[in-house]
This record gives C-alpha cells, sequence and structure tokens, in this order.
C-alpha cells in the first residue's frame, strides 16, 4: 500500500491525534478541512490541506482514505434542518468522496470510514456486538445510510473498514471538555436514572484502533470501536466525580433533559453497553481498557487536590 493518506475531518478532535500518529509512521498526509490552511496546518502538522474534494478529482490516487468529517451530533438541538445537516455533513460528503475516488487514476487499497454505536439506536442493558440487531430510529438511520454510503466502494475492490465509535475521552476537548466545569464546581451527577450504559472510550485507542484498521490487510466492515468494559452513566459519572475529587450529587432529571434538548435527549439517557467483539477477538489491545485510568489521562490538565 502506497504511504500516502488523504483524511476528512483531519483537524476534529480524533484527527488532531490521528495527524501526527501517522505522519510519525511515515504517512504522506493530505487533510480536507473547511478551515484555512494555517489553522490545519496548526492543528493536524506536517500535512497538506485543501478545503474542497474538487482539489483531488481526476487525481492520480491515494493509498488509502480515512473519512472522519462529520459535524458534532449533539451540538445542537435536533431541528429538522439540524438532522439534515447531520445527515449532509455524513451520508452527502461521503457519497461524494466516494465518486471523486472513482476519478482517481488508481483507486486506494483502502477505506476506513466513521460511523457511530449510535448504528445501533437504544439497547438497554444488553451485550451490543457487531451483529446486534439496530433498533429503527434516527441515530440509526443515519449510521446506517453513512455506512451504505461508504461501502459502495467494496464494488470496486476497496477494503472497507467502518469505525462504529463511542464516546470519546480524551485530553482537551469532546465530550468531556463540557462536562468537566459542572463537575469541577461540584455539581456534577448522573443523568436520568444513571442506569443507561455509555460505550466510552479513550481517544488513544481510537486512533490506534483506526490505524489498525489501515494497516490490517484482513480487517473489513464494522467494527465496535469502544472500550471492551462499558459502564452505565452513573458508574461513569461517579468515576469522573472521584478522579476530580468533587462531589457527583446533582443528577439532571430526565424531564428536564427532555424539555431542554428534546429528541436529542436520548442520546445522553440511553445508550449501547457496545463491546468490541470483533477487535477484541482479532487481535487489538487497548491502552486504557479502565475507566479511572483513561480519565485520569483525560483531565490530567484539570485535576483539582
Amino acid at each position: 500500500m502506497s504511504k500516502t493518506i488523504l483524511i476528512t475531518g483531519g483537524t476534529g478532535f480524533i484527527g488532531q491525534r490521528l495527524c501526527p500518529t501517522l505522519h510519525a509512521k511515515g504517512y504522506d498526509i493530505t487533510v480536507l478541512s473547511r478551515q484555512a490552511v494555517p489553522d490545519v496546518l496548526a492543528l493536524c502538522g506536517r500535512v497538506s490541506a485543501i478545503q474542497s474534494l474538487d482539489q483531488v478529482k481526476g487525481h492520480r490516487g491515494f493509498g488509502a482514505v480515512i473519512n472522519l468529517a462529520g459535524e458534532g451530533i449533539a451540538d445542537k438541538r435536533w431541528t429538522p434542518q439540524r438532522k439534515q445537516a447531520l445527515r449532509d455533513s455524513r451520508v452527502a460528503l461521503t457519497a461524494e468522496l466516494v465518486s471523486v475516488i472513482r476519478s482517481w487514476k488508481q483507486s486506494p487499497t483502502v477505506l476506513v470510514s466513521g460511523s457511530a454505536v449510535g448504528f445501533y439506536g437504544a439497547q438497554e442493558s444488553e451485550p451490543v456486538t457487531e451483529d446486534t440487531a439496530p433498533k429503527d430510529e434516527f441515530t440509526h438511520q443515519l449510521c446506517r445510510d453513512w455506512e451504505q454510503a461508504a461501502q459502495e466502494l467494496s464494488a470496486d475492490g476497496v477494503r472497507v473498514c467502518l469505525s462504529r465509535t463511542g464516546v470519546v475521552a480524551g485530553p482537551g476537548g469532546g465530550f468531556l471538555q463540557r462536562m468537566l466545569t459542572p463537575f469541577k464546581l461540584g455539581l456534577g451527577g448522573r443523568l436520568g436514572h444513571g442506569n443507561q450504559y455509555m460505550p466510552w472510550v479513550h481517544r488513544d485507542d481510537v486512533v490506534g484502533a483506526l490505524v489498525w484498521m489501515l494497516e490490517r490487510e484482513s480487517a473489513q466492515g464494522p467494527y465496535n470501536v469502544v472500550s471492551p468494559n462499558p459502564v452505565t452513566n452513573r458508574e461513569f459519572t461517579h468515576t469522573l466525580a472521584e478522579v476530580l475529587h468533587r462531589p457527583a450529587i446533582f443528577p439532571a432529571p430526565a424531564p428536564v433533559l427532555k424539555i431542554a434538548l428534546g429528541e436529542m435527549s436520548r442520546l445522553l439517557l440511553t445508550g449501547q453497553r457496545a463491546i468490541p467483539s470483533r477487535l477484541s477477538s482479532e487481535g487489538f489491545v487497548f491502552e486504557y481498557p479502565d475507566l479511572k485510568l483513561a480519565l485520569e489521562d483525560a483531565t490530567r490538565q484539570h485535576t483539582i487536590r
């Protein structure tokens, strides 16, 4: 495989860690981002930057593609307009990416494309593997169509891997950043009844899994990119409070979240007890399988003693 790689979404929380990791492994990286080129270089390091897929139409081709583009699913309330924006940033962009790849003189060996454990919908407390039947709701429909757009390249002989990623924790960003302020002030607590599972994963393990899928020639299809030790929201918030040396005694009641967030509150009040069945059985080793160690690393700049 040629060590040239195109990454969409490279300036995001995962991409900012992925780019230097790949550079250290000798990859020549091109990043698609709407941000200005100097900003891309500041976030991603020694990469080439493009702002439109039109810039690589008819290209000679990249050895591999990693597709991480997509607006934050929890950034805004799910109005019909917001749902369409989420679809456009994932499904439509991936379809455009596939079309552009088909214009290249040579196809990539592999496409590693983003997805999420939201593919499965709300699953209560049953273990969720890559074979679990999904519940038909918005997050499933979004991830299903996103994955199907990427899978189109399989017909061209491209190896396609799908990263069904969980809730990503790491220093300096991601969902955890939003939780830190109330928890540091001693105002944190469980969400709703707290028994819903949170399929968490450390950012370094997401990056490791993406590189593993990229480089392992036998890897193909969907992978749950989550810790092998999922926990309930109650456990997660208790552990976060312990790491920050603060109490977690102020729960956010479900009715309040439903009023404030509408349908999007399902992201917080339901979940999946997802496990990385395929990654584990195929030999991937997690750096942060333990929640407390993962949160200690993710909050190391914020710990109060």
